[in-house]
């Protein structure tokens, strides 16, 4: 059994660098405008309004504080790491060089729930932003085309409720039975309804399609969006000052209530509410991260790395907050109720908040800014998720198809091929908010892994050169540890049932495939296989220069 504890040797690390088919050709602002790509865009366009509704009402601006506090003392930790081992796989790898492998091999069954299920979230919501796009010009996809099977069977249900009570205004009940109609609408094959989002199925197909043709460009294509975006995003919190109404933030924490939907129940809102609202965003800082994934296509990465992490980090924290505040001063929590007036403005909340502020001009904007910005985020998340896999594979620890990098291109095109096709089908049938539950919980678990594991690390090794170090490590760890812990347990009890799920079936699959295949365990390093006995400090990986 001690063998799951056995560490990568970082002579293996070492060799990994000196034959990897990666190209480095991203510099530190490059990868700054990645963790940028990755961060802006699931918090503002997507979860702002289902944590608004669900969880915090007017308080997530605390939300968002609470999640970035939590984040910051995670991005010091990840940056010590991406000092000292500047390779893919982010904290999978840095966990398998320094704690063991059992150690990293959770870490990096986390990070794939993180990184699949926070690229499903978002494929979900540029659905959202994307079918309003086609509304403003004169142009509408089927409901059923649009809509995943359990959102329109939920919604189906709470409309025929609701018709049934008939204790609604009449505009409301409007609304309700034209769900019931959309649903009747809806094709059959074997008496089942057909309900798909094709629009999240096909723009995954088409990010695949982009990285594919490798990182350079895909680099290029992300720097691009994310000055739109962040020009977006100024644009809301300016413009959105004009018509923020004092009244929407009152009270600021609305009073603790239980909100039921089709039978189901949660608590929201109070102290708890804000809380909870942590967790549930919590994925949106998944970004930096994205920028500790590119560490093997860097080119100075022990200095740029770090750099990125916390420099993305803060810019996009300041956002999150002043949009937070803007969008729910704008438009009241209560109306971001998927079952109620505006059914759509819990996928697309900044853009609903304009046009029901009677400046469906600025919807434009918004509107074709996010349905754009969201693709870099997805693109991000999806070229991260293909690292990590590449990392594990050349440790055998998954199959060895993702470990193969294509010479021409230099990205590993059957491991996004693969990824693409299970991430497309998936979120083209799964409702979001499931989505974004899981990957929070990714988010938070891995997070918590670092800041254990970089302590470890220090202690372990206090003569190791770093060339950035945490300040009162021991305090920050804690912290980190503490507060995002503390985060898990307050997610929903679905998101919690289901992942803790995912790492039982995690634990399953070590032991009947990873730790036969892994090459650790079987001597697939040689000479170099002296985990135990070659201390870090005797190594240094001095690619800093290297293009």
């Amino acid at each position: 059994m001690s063998k799951i504890w056995v560490k990568k040797p970082m002579s293996a690390y070492e060799a990994d660098i000196e034959k990897s088919q990666l190209k480095r050709v991203l510099g530190k602002w490059s990868l700054t405008a990645i963790g940028i790509g990755a961060i802006i865009g699931g918090g503002i366009f997507v979860l702002t309004g289902t944590g608004a509704y669900y969880n915090a009402g007017p308080a997530l601006a605390l939300s968002f504080v609470i999640a970035g506090i939590a984040c910051v003392f995670a991005a010091l930790c990840y940056a010590e790491f991406a000092s000292i081992l500047p390779v893919e796989g982010s904290a999978y790898a840095y966990a398998y060089g320094t704690v063991g492998e059992i150690f990293a091999w959770i870490i990096g069954w986390g990070l794939i729930l993180e990184y699949a299920m926070g690229s499903m979230t978002v494929a979900v919501s540029w659905s959202g932003y994307f079918a309003k796009l086609l509304k403003m010009f004169g142009l509408h996809l089927p409901y059923w085309m649009t809509t995943d099977p359990g959102t329109a069977n939920k919604a189906f249900g709470e409309a025929t409720k609701q018709l049934a009570e008939g204790t609604l205004p009449a505009d409301k009940l409007l609304g309700f039975q034209e769900t019931i109609n959309n649903f009747n609408a809806a094709p059959e094959l074997f008496d089942f309804k057909l309900f798909l989002n094709l629009p999240a199925l096909v723009i995954v197909l088409f990010v695949i399609w982009i990285l594919l043709r490798g990182t350079k460009g895909a680099a290029k294509a992300n720097n691009f969006i994310v000055i739109l975006k962040v020009s977006a995003i100024i644009f809301v919190i300016i413009a959105g000052l004009f018509f923020i109404d004092t009244a929407n933030w009152t009270p600021f924490i609305p009073e603790a209530t239980t909100i039921t939907e089709n039978g189901v129940s949660h608590k929201a809102y109070g102290i708890a509410g804000v809380v909870a609202g942590a967790s549930a965003i919590f994925f949106a800082y998944v970004g930096f991260d994205a920028v500790s994934t590119q560490a093997g296509e860097a080119i100075n990465p022990k200095k740029d790395v770090p750099f990125a992490i916390i420099t993305s980090l803060i810019i996009c924290t300041v956002l999150y907050i002043l949009v937070s505040l803007v969008l729910t001063g704008m438009m009241h929590y209560t109306d971001f109720n998927p079952l109620g007036k505006y059914p759509d403005a819990i996928k697309a909340p900044v853009a609903y908040a304009f046009d029901i502020a009677g400046q469906a001009w600025a919807g434009y904007i918004i509107t074709i800014a996010a349905t754009i910005g969201l693709i870099s985020v997805l693109m991000v998340m999806i070229m991260g998720q293909s690292r990590i896999f590449l990392g594990m594979s050349k440790d055998g620890l998954i199959p060895s198809t993702f470990a193969k990098v294509d010479p021409t291109s230099g990205v590993p095109r059957k491991n996004l091929m693969i990824l693409g096709s299970v991430i497309a089908i998936i979120a083209s049938l799964t409702p979001i908010n499931d989505l974004a539950h899981m990957t929070s919980f990714g988010t938070l678990f891995a997070f918590t892994m670092v800041c254990v594991a970089v302590w470890v690390l220090r202690v372990k090794e206090p003569n190791l050169v770093r060339s950035f170090r945490v300040p009162a490590l021991t305090l920050i760890a804690c912290l980190g540890i503490t507060i995002n812990v503390y985060l898990i347990f307050n997610l929903s009890k679905e998101a919690q049932m289901y992942s803790f799920g995912w790492l039982i079936i995690g634990f399953i699959i070590y032991f009947l495939y990873s730790k036969k295949h892994s090459k650790l365990q079987n001597g697939g390093y040689g000479e170099t296989f002296k985990a135990e006995q070659e201390p870090l400090q005797d190594v240094d990986i001095d690619i800093d220069n290297k293009k």
